[in-house]
């Protein structure tokens, strides 16, 4: 495994789970923001895919356990408050990474240096929805905390670290850890209990292993090129 093909399978997976609210967001502005998102995170695929193999191919042609993405960037979307909380974890951490790695000299600084400003405003977006759903109404509260809750497990594997990654694993996990929790407390918001590490959470995405709701996924994302093999435009 490779630390582009890695990175490439969060971006790759998360991209096709924000896609899939097209049609279905709250609100029209969300509709184009999570898009755009969506767009950034597919960007970001392609080059780092591309350092690996043919994008397409890989992207395409691969089995399930071929895929080494985090399983928390696989789960389903549920309502929108569980996308945010998702959101929230995931672009907080990929920020912290992106700014550890653009300031370094390895392979993928000049890619993390190019995309730490689309992961800042990922994060800030995440944010703000945040703070207006758990300071919001009674309802909105409870249903991006329940979002919390549920994906609370998932966020330990964002630290194990990844072999040509060279960052402070424990300090980018001090760093996250920190950002969160402030911005739960400004929502008003509960650090969720529960383990985000060891025998009673989740995560072994990066060795293969995926949640059941990765298969529908890959299924659906790759149902047209396996159908059509060698088809052109």
């Amino acid at each position: 495994m490779t630390a582009a093909l890695a990175l490439g399978d969060d971006a790759l997976v998360l991209s096709h789970r924000l896609g899939e609210w097209a049609g279905h967001a709250p609100v029209l502005e969300e509709e184009v923001a999570l898009a755009n998102i969506a767009l950034d995170l597919l960007g970001q695929a392609r080059v780092l895919l591309s350092l690996v193999g043919d994008e397409d191919e890989l992207a395409y042609l691969r089995e399930e356990r071929a895929f080494h993405n985090l399983q928390l960037v696989e789960q389903e979307n549920g309502d929108f408050a569980h996308t945010i909380a998702r959101q929230l974890f995931f672009s907080t951490y990929q920020h912290l990474l992106y700014d550890g790695l653009a300031g370094g000299n390895g392979p993928l600084a000049p890619l993390a240096a190019k995309a730490v400003k689309e992961v800042a405003y990922h994060q800030d977006h995440a944010e703000q929805w945040t703070l207006r759903l758990g300071d919001g109404t009674a309802e909105s509260h409870e249903r991006i905390q329940r979002g919390l809750n549920a994906l609370w497990r998932f966020t330990g594997e964002m630290f194990q670290p990844v072999e040509g990654v060279d960052v402070d694993w424990a300090g980018l996990e001090d760093n996250w850890s920190e950002s969160v929790t402030v911005l739960l407390s400004r929502a008003t918001l509960s650090v969720p209990d529960g383990a985000r590490a060891g025998a009673w959470s989740a995560g072994a995405g990066r060795q293969g292993l995926h949640t059941e709701p990765f298969g529908r996924m890959l299924a659906e994302m790759q149902h047209l090129h396996r159908s059509h093999p060698g088809a052109t435009w």
